[in-house]
């Protein structure tokens, strides 16, 4: 169940939020939407979905950046390796053949 509350009224009886599974805030003067508030009952799992789905977004972004970055071409084995350590890696394999 879900209602509208404007600011005011949610200041003035904050048990709105036990009674709903969620609350839309409008301003009432200028009918601005303002935010949601969830019931504690949903806060966590909308939370772990939130962090989700920014964990996603951030793997999407750096996945991106990688190919421009010229990650993509880089054998997996380098992946862990500092740039020193990289260097001399590479030089090792060089030198060996």
């Amino acid at each position: 169940m879900t209602t509208i509350v404007g600011i005011r009224d949610l200041a003035r009886n904050i048990d709105i939020l036990q009674k709903h599974d969620y609350v839309d805030i409008e301003d009432k003067k200028t009918h601005e939407y303002k935010g949601l508030f969830l019931s504690p009952a949903y806060a966590k799992e909308f939370k772990e979905y939130l962090e989700n789905k920014s964990k996603k977004d951030k793997e999407d972004k750096l996945s991106r950046l990688k190919t421009y970055a010229g990650k993509g071409s880089i054998d997996a084995k380098y992946d862990n390796l500092s740039s020193k350590e990289l260097k001399e890696t590479v030089s090792l394999e060089k030198i060996n053949g």
